[in-house]
């Protein structure tokens, strides 16, 4: 029997309330600063409407003005020190273990990508930061003796899009804006849309999971049970048609969020199969 074609697969992730509980800052952060969460995010809302502004930029602005009040170092390796103390949900840690063990069974190298308007330098202090293909997210500038001093990438809602191209495109640099633009047929990208499975909780990611259920992939709501909010959130995304699947945040075998994901790679390899079971026929030479 001929040996079937490996194919990638790329499942891409937010982070805050998707793969962690709450908003990373909170985590380290906020408590080295000497503030409560709520008063952070409270004070960042309000720099963000008085001034018309956007909210990712003005908590990277506030992150710098805090740390500086409170001579609270924010070289690289201190975000990485507070992404340590990031919180993971529920078989977080073995996930991607499991799901690649469960690619490979089908023939199917699975990436995986990190989508957040969180903080890359503090994503890479985690202990699953190995096991991403490309961390996009927003981040830093340094001056010369290594201190952050200006954001260098701020991820909203809509770059988490361009994102999504880059990963479908095979790109992996923030500031390639050449060959993002570059016309590439749809059968030479590198991970076609529908083959992504986007996971996301919130207003941030709603553009992607749409962007992606539209074209062709699967995307999947992801809420924390004990959190009216991102419940109620998850089931207005399902009930409106903007994503396909929604799922509690448990990522233990068995879990409704590892069989869903195992049927959605079912299909997928199916999909390709099938597809090219088609394309053999209309090349077929009939004697």
């Amino acid at each position: 029997m001929k040996t079937r074609k490996k194919i990638d697969v790329a499942l891409v992730y937010d982070f805050d309330g998707t793969l962690s509980p709450g908003n990373m800052q909170e985590f380290g952060f906020v408590q080295a600063i000497g503030k409560d969460s709520a008063d952070f995010w409270r004070k960042n809302h309000e720099m963000a409407t008085q001034n018309d502004a956007s909210e990712i930029l003005c908590y990277m602005y506030l992150m710098l003005q805090e740390a500086k009040a409170n001579s609270i170092s924010l070289k690289r390796n201190s975000f990485r020190k507070f992404g340590t103390q990031i919180e993971l949900f529920e078989g977080v840690e073995k996930w991607f273990d499991l799901v690649n063990q469960y690619g490979n069974e089908k023939n199917i190298n699975i990436k995986h990508y990190i989508n957040s308007s969180g903080l890359k330098e503090m994503i890479e202090g985690t202990k699953i930061a190995r096991q991403f293909e490309n961390i996009y997210a927003c981040s830093f500038l340094y001056d010369v003796d290594g201190v952050a001093y200006w954001p260098a990438v701020a991820v909203d809602y809509t770059t988490k899009t361009q994102f999504l191209f880059k990963i479908n495109k095979g790109i992996k640099e923030i500031y390639d804006n050449q060959k993002i633009n570059e016309f590439v047929a749809k059968e030479d990208r590198v991970i076609p849309f529908e083959r992504m499975i986007y996971f996301g909780d919130g207003e941030t990611d709603i553009p992607c999971m749409k962007m992606v259920k539209e074209h062709g992939g699967h995307s999947i709501a992801v809420y924390d049970p004990s959190n009216p909010g991102k419940r109620a959130t998850a089931q207005k995304l399902i009930a409106e048609h903007r994503v396909n699947f929604v799922c509690k945040a448990d990522y233990q075998e068995n879990s409704e969020m590892h069989t869903t994901v195992k049927r959605i790679l079912d299909k997928i390899r199916a999909d390709y199969d099938f597809q090219q079971l088609l394309l053999s026929h209309q090349n077929k030479k009939v004697h």
